[in-house]
């Protein structure tokens, strides 16, 4: 009998996902009996890295740990009573955990701990309170690859899509960019590195320029534009 604490990891597809996983999975503390991941209804793509499906569940499938999709309508209706049905499925199956690679945005925590704490579920992360430029280091340091697959067209430009992310690569950053893309300027897809069995495999065969409606808190509505990768 296992006596380690059964969990579920958020999982992204992502260089912080990866990291917060690998860490998990090496002090062995947690048995992590599931990845989930939120797909768009709509494209059956990740909800913010635009990751699709299949490319998903091949990551799932060489890390060895089970992909539970859950998909989301893309004006994210239902989606607290779809999640919240999610994770008391979980907790019947004995998982008291919910593991995310969040890094340092307080904002986000609390939001995660607000909806899970009362379902008696306690949110881990595992790469809290870190700076930015320690878990790139550290991510750096670690043998997993990531290729950047999604920028923000006014902070990096579309020639930055399918690069390996690399010392070189972050030194290149414009002065005003986190270098862990923790405001939305870029995010990446891992496909090589001591967490998988084998290398995950895909191409970027175009980028193109998409656009999402934002409403502030202050009622304000923007629109970001992004350079994403055409995945397959």
């Amino acid at each position: 009998m296992s006596l380690k604490k059964k969990a579920v990891f958020n999982w992204s597809g992502g260089k912080d996902s990866a990291l917060a996983l690998r860490k998990v999975l090496q002090e062995n503390e947690y048995e992590v009996i599931a990845l989930l991941a939120t797909i768009s209804a709509e494209n059956l793509k990740s909800s913010i890295h635009q990751i699709p499906f299949e490319i998903l569940e091949k990551q799932s499938k060489s890390i060895g740990i089970p992909l539970k999709p859950v998909e989301i309508s893309k004006n994210l209706k239902n989606y607290e009573e779809q999640m919240t049905e999610v994770v008391l499925d979980f907790k019947q199956q004995g998982v008291e955990h919910f593991i995310f690679g969040d890094v340092h945005l307080s904002e986000v925590k609390s939001y995660r701990e607000k909806q899970l704490n009362p379902l008696g579920i306690q949110v881990i992360e595992p790469l809290w309170d870190k700076t930015s430029e320690d878990v790139v280091a550290e991510f750096l340091a670690s043998g997993l690859k990531a290729k950047i697959i999604v920028t923000q067209v006014d902070k990096l430009d579309d020639s930055y899509i399918g690069k390996d992310l690399s010392q070189e690569l972050v030194t290149s950053f414009p002065a005003d960019i986190d270098v862990c893309g923790e405001n939305g300027e870029y995010h990446s897809l891992v496909y090589d590195g001591d967490i998988f069995q084998e290398k995950v495999e895909f191409s970027i065969p175009k980028v193109s320029k998409i656009s999402y409606d934002f409403t502030l808190d202050t009622g304000e509505n923007i629109t970001s534009y992004f350079w994403q990768a055409d995945l397959e």
